[in-house]
């Protein structure tokens, strides 16, 4: 176990560690999304329209992008660079989620949940641990 906990970023706080986390599960959900259009059909309409594989893969390289992004910032929390990209996508995917919600393609229930619950509570975190990290 503590050789695992050795590849975690050497900061305090759970911030970094979170954004390892959510890296990983981004990751993860960018694989699910090139390899089926499924996934992002239950993910924004619970299964109930078909989505394009072009959609699915145009979303999968967004999550990913995110994902490398996030990773670079939990590495490197108190560069202000990371940690403003890292911010700002946590802001583009709010904004994204709540703007499919406004559009009527999605709504709240189901798979939509968890990136909007992470996108929204992760932006706030980060908003306020920001002078903690950049000292600013």
């Amino acid at each position: 176990m503590e050789q695992v906990l050795s590849y975690l970023p050497p900061f305090e706080g759970l911030l970094p560690k979170w954004l390892v986390f959510i890296s990983v599960v981004s990751a993860a959900n960018s694989l699910q999304a090139y390899t089926s259009a499924d996934y992002t059909s239950k993910l924004y309409t619970n299964g109930a329209l078909a989505v394009e594989p072009l959609s699915g893969r145009i979303f999968g390289t967004w999550t990913f992008l995110s994902a490398v992004i996030r990773m670079t910032a939990a590495y490197n929390i108190n560069s202000p660079i990371a940690y403003d990209l890292a911010l700002w996508t946590y802001g583009i995917a709010l904004t994204h989620f709540v703007g499919e919600l406004i559009f009527g393609n999605a709504s709240l229930r189901g798979r939509f949940l968890n990136p909007l619950i992470v996108a929204s509570s992760t932006l706030a975190w980060m908003l306020t641990q920001r002078a903690a990290y950049l000292g600013a």
